[in-house]
């Protein structure tokens, strides 16, 4: 059950910060979820871009976890 919950949570972060990527990209300005923390472009970026892998690294983990316990095909 756990891995469930954390492949969905993988899943959410990836996404969210996966929009906000390309968001940031297109227009400079929308700085999205982390826009009131006042960093710059390049941090913003990194950091969404950071977001982004540790959701699908997360993701891809708790499902390879819950493969190994029979829980998937």
């Amino acid at each position: 059950m756990k891995y469930d919950v954390l492949q969905i949570a993988g899943a959410a972060v990836m996404v969210i910060a996966g929009q906000s990527v390309f968001r940031l990209l297109i227009d400079h300005g929308n700085t999205g979820l982390l826009g009131g923390l006042g960093l710059g472009f390049p941090v913003l970026l990194t950091a969404y871009a950071a977001l982004t892998t540790a959701g699908v690294l997360l993701g891809g983990w708790s499902h390879s976890r819950a493969k190994a316990l029979g829980r998937r095909n």
